[in-house]
């Protein structure tokens, strides 16, 4: 069985289009809707069994949680797997559940091809997972304690798929699970996500990052954000979150991953398979890095631990230089019989296939 878990906070017109999307799947014997009211102002209201006879059931909060309202409903899920929506992400075809029935026990999540009206969902990476469209396995969620609080919103994620990376899960990618994201734009302000983004995933590395490499990763982390503040008119954001960080940081308990671990986690691991087997497949000695996005670098590293020289004019192959899979599906489709070698930098073909052990 699955449950639906969809936290909402007054966008109530928003979560009727979702409901009535996952009614158009059609009949769900094993299925059910948990929705979270996030202290909205006015209760959400919703029907006890959509058209397609899905049961629903209305959580109400007395404060609002962010993210840790999905803690809330998983606590009172009946299914195997929680399927994590937002008010405004719902699946657009009924073809992951046969995934997640076979997926191996080492699969703790499975994550979706979330789409976007221009696109795909930026953010993710082979082994992290984003908020609005995984389907999690309900007893290592409990077990793992779900997100945290602290948290509010922004980056939860990275937070507990480590925490199942370290507990010797792992995330996988299923093509087949595809989700819609409306992307309401109602209540998301700029300053606000740069600040916690700052501050939570400065959290994130703090926790988990080998000791050799935290402060360096810092670093490149408030550049790489401060960059977006400053694109995004968002300076006095990304300068709260830059405090905060710093007046809670040292308050983080460290869980330092191991090496192995680390490169699953980061998707260096991921680049070095999917180039090694390009690599071999067909042999390339200079590369031009396209469409360049997270953790750019690690599939430059990956490359130059190859022998492949980047360079900026013509090359023997175009290497996409993202490990966030929606971009990278999104460059892979745009240069599709462009006639040019193209290489992804992980391969999203295997991502439910048997473990593969780095730690």
């Amino acid at each position: 069985m699955i449950t639906y878990v969809i936290p909402t906070r007054d966008r109530h017109g928003r979560l009727s289009a979702t409901l009535d999307a996952i009614s158009a799947l059609g009949r769900q014997r094993d299925a059910e809707v948990i929705v979270v009211d996030n202290a909205s102002a006015e209760a959400v209201v919703a029907p006890v069994r959509l058209a397609s006879g899905v049961p629903v059931r209305v959580i109400r909060l007395g404060r609002n949680l962010g993210a840790a309202a999905r803690n809330v409903g998983v606590r009172h899920a009946a299914g195997d797997w929680a399927v994590m929506l937002d008010d405004d992400s719902y699946p657009l075809d009924l073809g992951f559940v046969g995934g997640l029935r076979g997926a191996p026990a080492e699969v703790a999540a499975v994550s979706a091809d979330i789409r976007l009206s221009g696109g795909r969902e930026q953010g993710g990476l082979p082994e992290v997972f984003i908020g609005c469209g995984v389907a999690i396995r309900v007893p290592v969620f409990i077990a793992l304690r779900g997100y945290d609080a602290a948290f509010d919103y922004y980056a939860e994620e990275y937070d507990l798929a480590a925490r199942m990376l370290l507990a010797g899960y792992r995330v996988a990618f299923d093509p087949a699970f595809r989700v819609e994201h409306a992307k309401v734009a109602q209540g998301r302000d700029m300053g606000t996500i740069l600040s916690r983004l700052v501050r939570n995933s400065g959290w994130v590395i703090q926790r988990y990052a080998p000791a050799g490499e935290r402060r360096a990763t810092l670093r490149a982390l408030r550049r790489r954000y401060l960059a977006i503040a400053r694109k995004e008119s968002a300076g006095a954001g990304w300068g709260r979150g830059a405090i905060e960080l710093r007046a809670t940081i040292r308050g983080q308990v460290r869980r330092e991953m191991p090496r192995g671990l680390w490169d699953r986690f980061t998707g260096l691991f991921h680049a070095r398979e999917a180039l090694q087997a390009a690599f071999r497949r067909s042999p390339f000695r200079t590369a031009t890095l396209v469409d360049p996005g997270k953790n750019q670098e690690l599939v430059a590293l990956a490359l130059a631990e190859l022998g492949v020289r980047v360079v900026a004019g013509d090359a023997e192959a175009l290497v996409i230089g993202t490990l966030s899979p929606g971009p990278m599906l999104d460059a892979l489709e745009r240069r599709a019989g462009s006639g040019a070698r193209v290489v992804a930098p992980w391969g999203v073909a295997e991502a439910m296939g048997p473990a593969r052990r780095a730690a």
